[in-house]
């Protein structure tokens, strides 16, 4: 099975195998910006404080490296392509990764556990590393028209709303009945990362076998390029100077949100009951369900919106949208919990935006720079963005975490069922998943309003590509 069928179109099978990868990564990346922060402050058992500069080292260190990967997916060549040896090679140990990430040493030194923290963090997300980076660098090699590309990240979306809605619902459900039958938390834990990342391997073995990269003409960057140089080089190309900022300022507020959302919940809605339930399931499990089962749902509205109106205006209407949903939360009172759900629904609804519309937008910067410089370098775009990434999720926990400790917070004794926090946490909570999250969310449709590749320029990027791929076709070899 070949990646196209016509003329860059995608066929659904391959689109579906495509997308499959996000569930790999969704799951991992949802288990961490939702829970790890708490896992951290109320499992592990470190202050806030100094969990989060644990955390901050760990994802800085990794975060350096991903335009390193993303250089070298760029240089390999094999009877497989640039990109899929690596998804054979590290989706094993990838998978592996899900247990070291959720260990919580029983030892009794704060430094002694932030460190430990630290190189479980790194080890984790560098081999996540290894297989993200050229998975997406996929998308611009598999077809390059303008909404196929949307319609590839749709279809990838889905996925990844898909394996956030299993592990945000499954992980507190499984928490909690390990904690009911006498468990301890950490063995719950452990359960949800040994369930998750044993279904990570498997769409990435479906996508080596199944999707194929397409022969481009563009010549490929030989020399070993430096992190700095690596950094000047995206910096020079304009549209991607605005997508990564709009991806930043989205992503950090997805991470901010998601990650304070459970303290949220147990501490201000629950006032402080661990085993708060609301529709049957645990309040966490509540919520996360009616959101993201909402995000699924709107999924093929927001695709059908960007070929409508593009993907610009697509994503600011979301956006702001979202960024009034956050300011109601804000204004919720403790047991509210029917309220809660009902904005969770409605929050949904932009969530699907935020994942997307910044995927579906990136690619198109790839052209622009084969335009202007005859390469093409997606791992090295791509490899940014995920630094970028990467970089937006440990300034979330960082600022949460520093935010908690500095106002206040405690973690609960073991086995505790009702704990309550200091009002200065409370309200620190309520500040960041409130008013903060609005502010964030509309500095990105203000990035999204000034990004400068519409559908009609990227068409016409894509015309003067193929009349300079003609001309060089044409011109005899001696």
């Amino acid at each position: 099975m070949t990646a196209t069928s016509r003329d860059g179109a995608l066929s659904f099978w391959v689109k579906l195998a495509y997308g499959s990868g996000d569930w790999s990564l969704a799951s991992f990346g949802t288990l961490r910006q939702v829970f790890y922060a708490i896992f951290l402050t109320d499992v592990v058992g470190l202050e806030p404080r100094l969990a989060s500069f644990a955390a901050l080292i760990g994802i800085i260190w990794d975060a350096i490296n991903d335009p390193i990967v993303g250089s070298l997916s760029d240089k390999v060549r094999s009877r497989w392509g640039r990109r899929r040896p690596f998804l054979l090679l590290f989706t094993i140990p990838f998978g592996l990764s899900f247990v070291a990430l959720w260990w919580a040493p029983s030892f009794q030194n704060q430094y002694l556990l932030a460190a430990t923290v630290c190189f479980t963090f790194m080890l984790s997300d560098t081999l996540q590393t290894l297989v993200s980076i050229p998975f997406y660098s996929l998308t611009p090699e598999i077809t390059s028209d303008y909404d196929e590309r949307t319609s590839l990240t749709g279809y990838r979306m889905f996925f990844n709303l898909l394996a956030s809605l299993a592990t945000a619902v499954a992980a507190p459900a499984i928490v909690t009945a390990a904690l009911a039958a006498g468990a301890s938390q950490q063995q719950g834990y452990f359960i949800v990362s040994t369930l998750f990342g044993g279904l990570a391997v498997v769409p990435f073995f479906i996508i080596f076998a199944v999707v194929k990269e397409r022969n481009n003409t563009a010549d490929t960057a030989e020399q070993q390029i430096s992190f700095v140089s690596t950094l000047r080089m995206s910096w020079a190309n304009v549209p991607f100077r605005f997508a990564t900022g709009l991806y930043m300022l989205n992503w950090i507020t997805f991470d901010l949100v998601a990650l304070v959302l459970p303290f949220f919940l147990t501490y201000w809605i629950s006032r402080g009951n661990l085993l708060q339930k609301a529709i049957g399931l645990p309040i966490g499990s509540a919520v996360f369900a009616c959101l993201l089962v909402t995000s699924v749902i709107v999924l093929p509205f927001w695709v059908w919106l960007a070929r409508k109106l593009g993907k610009q205006k697509a994503y600011i209407i979301g956006m702001t949208f979202w960024a009034v949903v956050q300011l109601l939360i804000f204004s919720i009172q403790p047991g509210q919990i029917t309220l809660i759900l009902i904005l969770a629904v409605m929050a949904g609804i932009s969530v699907s935006t935020a994942h997307v519309l910044p995927d579906a937008i990136f690619p198109d910067v790839i052209e622009w720079d084969e335009l202007r410089t005859g390469r093409r370098r997606e791992g090295v775009f791509y490899g940014v963005k995920n630094f970028v990434r990467k970089m937006t999720g440990a300034l979330a926990i960082f600022i949460a975490l520093q935010a908690l400790g500095w106002f206040g917070y405690q973690s609960p004794p073991i086995g505790a069922t009702q704990f309550s926090q200091p009002e200065s946490a409370l309200q620190a909570i309520r500040f960041l998943i409130g008013p903060l999250g609005a502010i964030l969310l509309f500095s990105a449709v203000g990035m999204a309003w000034f990004y400068p590749l519409t559908r009609e320029k990227h068409a016409r990027i894509r015309l003067l590509l193929e009349k300079k791929r003609f001309r060089n076709a044409a011109v005899p070899v001696d």
